[in-house]
């Protein structure tokens, strides 16, 4: 139960960058977890904007995670982003 506490956590934050930085068509709100962030207006130059903004807020991302897949949706990131947080 612990766990699903800590990914709505993270979940929440990764929106948070998203709303700010992601530049997206719609509110985040009304973005599904699972929609691909391009679809949904998310430029190349956003995602750069968006992975500086979670370094902030969850440390340097390894070159491994940098990568189209890991920045695809809400989840997709959530799900990155609770890696680092528990290495």
């Amino acid at each position: 139960m612990n766990d699903s506490i800590n990914t709505s956590s993270v979940e929440a934050k990764v929106r948070e960058v998203l709303a700010q930085h992601g530049g997206l068509k719609q509110h985040i709100s009304t973005i599904a977890e699972d929609i691909s962030l391009s679809d949904a207006g998310m430029t190349s130059h956003a995602s750069v904007n968006v992975m500086l903004a979670l370094e902030a807020q969850f440390g340097e991302i390894p070159d491994r995670m940098l990568t189209r897949s890991v920045f695809r949706s809400v989840s997709s990131i959530a799900q990155a982003m609770s890696e680092l947080a528990t290495h």
